[in-house]
């Protein structure tokens, strides 16, 4: 095929989905492949149940915080200014 004739393959949009397709595809391909390294790596030490453990520890802490900063809602914050007043006059101050 030549370079016209896949220029011109790719100039309408069903051109397009094939390259993208075909880009995602091999990004996935790379990305696991990588990961795949990465994960041989690991198993070839000698303190692979030290590094689970504070895998494990640092995805707990990055689930609270998570959580934290998504699921927990703020109070009002009239609400913490009323609750301040109501301490000052409390404690005697005007």
């Amino acid at each position: 095929m030549t370079r016209e004739a896949e220029a011109e393959r790719c100039r309408g949009l069903e051109g397009q989905a094939v390259l993208l397709a075909a880009g995602l595809a091999d990004l996935a391909v790379s990305t696991v492949s990588s990961a795949v390294g990465t994960v041989r790596g690991l198993l070839r030490r000698s303190d692979a149940v030290e590094l689970a453990a504070d895998a494990e520890h640092e995805l707990v802490a990055r689930g609270r915080l998570a959580l934290d900063r998504y699921a927990a809602v703020p109070p009002a914050h009239l609400e913490i200014l009323a609750r301040h007043a109501q301490a000052r006059r409390a404690a005697g101050g005007v």
